[in-house]
C-alpha cells in the first residue's frame, strides 16, 4: 500500500480509524486477521486505525466487507 501521511491525524481519519477498531473488536477479530481478510499489510491496518493513513476507497470497501459491513455502515459508525 502506498504511504499517504499528508493528512495524518485529520479528524475524519481519526474517526474512521476509531470506527474500524470498534467494529473489529466488537466482532472479536484481531487486527492481523482483519488485515489478512482485507488484503492489506498489518502495519498499514494499524496505521489506518490510528488515523495515520488516508486509505483509498477500495481499501475502505475491502475493510468494511471483511467485517460483513457495507462502506455506508462503516462511515455511519464513524459519523462521516
Amino acid at each position: 500500500m502506498p504511504i499517504s501521511s499528508r493528512h495524518a491525524n485529520d479528524p475524519a481519519l481519526l474517526a474512521l480509524g476509531a470506527a474500524i477498531r470498534r467494529c473489529r473488536q466488537a466482532r472479536g477479530v484481531s487486527q492481523e486477521e482483519l488485515a489478512h481478510r482485507s488484503a492489506v499489510d498489518r502495519s498499514y491496518m494499524s496505521s489506518i486505525e490510528r488515523g495515520g493513513q488516508n486509505p483509498g476507497v477500495l481499501t475502505i470497501v475491502r475493510v468494511a466487507h471483511a467485517m460483513d459491513m457495507t462502506m455506508t455502515e462503516l462511515m455511519a459508525e464513524a459519523e462521516l
